[in-house]
């Protein structure tokens, strides 16, 4: 399976805003979720999609 990328809005909670970030999308648990790195302060964020 190739590696799906996911852009778009992600909630950064060091920086306690929305971010425009680029991430990996991995499966967990039957569940969807994009992982990346917030540009401004170099946190891990995630985000759960949907299952479409």
């Amino acid at each position: 399976m190739a590696d799906e990328k996911w852009q778009g809005e992600f909630y950064c909670v060091k920086c306690k805003t929305k971010r425009e970030a680029e991430g990996n999308v991995v499966v967990s648990n039957d569940r969807r979720m994009a992982k990346g790195v917030c540009p401004e302060c170099g946190t891990k964020l995630n985000r759960i999609l949907g299952k479409a």
